[in-house]
């Protein structure tokens, strides 16, 4: 945790990003009394790339293009 004043705030306004993850909270003070906390945000969840898809997905017995015949054929 990372104490600053609103005058120390406005001064690293640039780069309040990196002072967050460095401290994992900032509390802002005005007169030395605290008025706001900064906290991350906290990471979501990265959505699974194709690969990881398909090696999760159960196996076909039968093969698609027989699939596809079929119901094309059905019409």
């Amino acid at each position: 945790m990372k104490e600053l004043s609103i005058r120390e705030m406005r001064a690293h306004i640039g780069r309040l990003d990196e002072l967050v993850n460095e401290a994992g909270e900032i509390i802002i003070s005005r007169r030395g009394k605290p008025i706001a906390r900064l906290l991350p945000i906290p990471q979501q969840r990265k959505c699974p790339d194709h690969a990881d898809l398909r090696q999760r997905m159960a196996q076909l017995h039968t093969p698609s293009a027989a699939l596809i015949r079929a119901e094309r054929d059905g019409r």
